[in-house]
């Protein structure tokens, strides 16, 4: 029984735990439900918060948008509108100009008409007053055959007779004073063959100028071993941008062994890259900084050295008071080549050559050398100018005061002007003892003669064209036309067409002349 009891016992309590069990948690169910509310409600008033805010950024975005946009549209508006303005106001001086020429050509209009009537008037007198010199003629011609009429009766001598008799007084007379006038002619003559004489030399030596050979000159950056390339090319070849930036030139590094390249149309800019790359593989820092640092005390010294190199030839050739410009581009022309051949060694053989020259014809040997120093001044010029470099040298020679006969030989060494003086023959001869000797200039063979063809078949493609000659070695063109299916007035348009022509297709230095030449032949046989 007791067995019983407490196994009642034990159930009553359990319903009693699981009853109040359950009371528990329906307790703390609500009590999270409630707290779960709490939150939804806060997180609900914080989603309305920021989408409130949201709202507000967005508007004032749009505003913002808004504005800027009408400020654009109000900008744009009031440029369109000045625009506009500006145009009216250029029509209206357009207009304003136009009736201004419309009124000073009504004017010249009424002048024209003023001068016609002036000119017939003028007419009309003029031949009022030829009529009245032709009855005048005619009374002295009548008046004089009188007066003869009565001289012959007074002398008893015709007039055919008093001419004789006249001319045999005046025979002696007239001998003398022929054989003082032929006497006067073989000493004037006498005085002239001096200079008749150095004429033909001059000329002969232009037609037998000797070649002899000269040294050609190149520039190669020569380093003493491969690692200095990876310090020189830098990270990511910052090194080599920054150098070509600052010094104007192409730097190649490839395999060739202990050597860079230094590519660049302008002799100086290449020196100075190659002076700053010297100065930086002693010095061991290359970075961007100091590479634009070198190169501008590099620029600065090769200033300096120009001056002291036109200084130096100067008073190597004893040439004095040449002004100071002059003797920089003296200088300049060190780190200059035509053709492969240095322009200043070049200048200087010319100017040794016309000083002797000079001497042994009798010449003033200062200006000759002078103009031979100078001839190729126009070269070095830093601008990019439109005349020939003979022209533009002759003209900077003006403008520094050198004397006219200098300037004149600088002028015509390559025939742009006539010769005026005996020292410009000089300078165009040595010229071309120094320019064409073998070795002295490199120009491959084949592309010259090639360029010739193609500048001769070019001339002959034109209507009416004959015959082509490229002479002078490619700066004349001569250009023979069929004299009957060509007139001068062609002629004239030819030669301009075919030097445009010219100019368009073909690459060549210097200046090109283009002769037309349209003879007339009249051929008959006698049989």
């Amino acid at each position: 029984m007791e067995v019983v009891y407490l196994i009642l016992a034990a159930l009553v309590g359990v319903v009693i735990g699981v009853a109040i069990g359950r009371v528990l948690l329906r307790k703390v169910f609500q009590k999270e439900e409630e707290e779960a509310r709490e939150k939804a409600k806060l997180i609900i008033r914080e989603a309305e918060l920021s989408a409130e805010n949201i709202k507000k950024d967005k508007i004032l975005e749009a505003k913002e948008k808004y504005l800027k946009l009408k400020a654009e549209f109000e900008e744009d508006a009031n440029k369109k509108k000045q625009i506009i303005i500006t145009n009216e106001s250029k029509l209206k001086q357009r207009e304003q100009g136009i009736q201004q020429k419309e009124q000073n050509l009504a004017k010249g209009l009424e002048q024209i008409k003023r001068k016609e009537s002036e000119l017939d008037t003028l007419k009309e007198e003029l031949t009022e007053q030829m009529e009245v010199a032709n009855r005048k003629r005619e009374e002295a011609e009548k008046l004089r055959n009188s007066q003869v009429e009565k001289l012959e009766k007074i002398a008893n001598l015709t007039a055919e007779d008093a001419r004789n008799q006249l001319v045999e007084a005046l025979k002696d007379e007239a001998q003398s004073h022929a054989s003082a006038y032929i006497k006067n002619i073989v000493e004037e003559a006498k005085l002239t063959a001096t200079k008749d004489a150095k004429k033909v030399v001059l000329e002969t030596i232009q037609r037998t100028a000797t070649e002899h050979a000269i040294e050609n000159c190149v520039s190669v950056f020569n380093i003493e071993s491969d690692d200095i390339k990876g310090k020189i090319i830098g990270r990511e070849g910052r090194n080599i941008r920054a150098l070509e930036a600052a010094t104007g030139v192409e730097i190649i590094v490839d395999d060739t062994p202990e050597a860079i390249i230094i590519s660049g149309f302008d002799p100086v800019r290449r020196e100075i890259a190659r002076l700053s790359l010297h100065r930086l593989v002693q010095d061991g820092r290359i970075h961007p900084a100091r590479i634009e640092e070198i190169v501008a005390k590099t620029t600065k010294n090769i200033e300096e050295e120009i001056v002291e190199i036109g200084e130096r030839t100067v008073i190597d050739l004893g040439i004095h008071g040449l002004h100071p410009e002059l003797i920089k581009m003296v200088g300049r022309m060190r780190f200059r080549s035509s053709y492969g051949q240095n322009l200043l060694q070049h200048s200087r053989e010319v100017a040794k050559l016309c000083a002797t020259m000079a001497a042994e014809l009798g010449l003033n040997v200062k200006f000759a050398k002078r103009a031979g120093l100078l001839h190729d001044i126009g070269k070095v010029w830093p601008e990019e100018p439109e005349l020939p470099h003979a022209i533009l040298g002759m003209e900077l020679a003006k403008k520094y005061k050198e004397h006219p006969e200098v300037c004149n030989a600088i002028g015509a060494h390559h025939d742009e002007i006539e010769m005026t003086t005996m020292i410009s023959p000089i300078v165009q001869a040595c010229d071309a003892i120094s320019g064409s000797r073998p070795g002295a200039r490199r120009e491959v063979m084949e592309s010259y003669i090639k360029r010739l063809k193609e500048l001769e078949e070019l001339a002959v493609s034109f209507d009416g064209v004959t015959k082509c000659y490229a002479i002078q070695a490619g700066r004349e063109l001569r250009v023979m036309v069929d004299a009957e299916n060509v007139t001068d007035e062609r002629a004239n348009l030819l030669s301009y067409d075919i030097s445009q022509k010219i100019e368009k297709d073909m690459q060549y230095p210097g200046q090109i002349k283009v002769t037309v030449i349209r003879e007339m032949r009249a051929v008959s046989y006698a049989k």
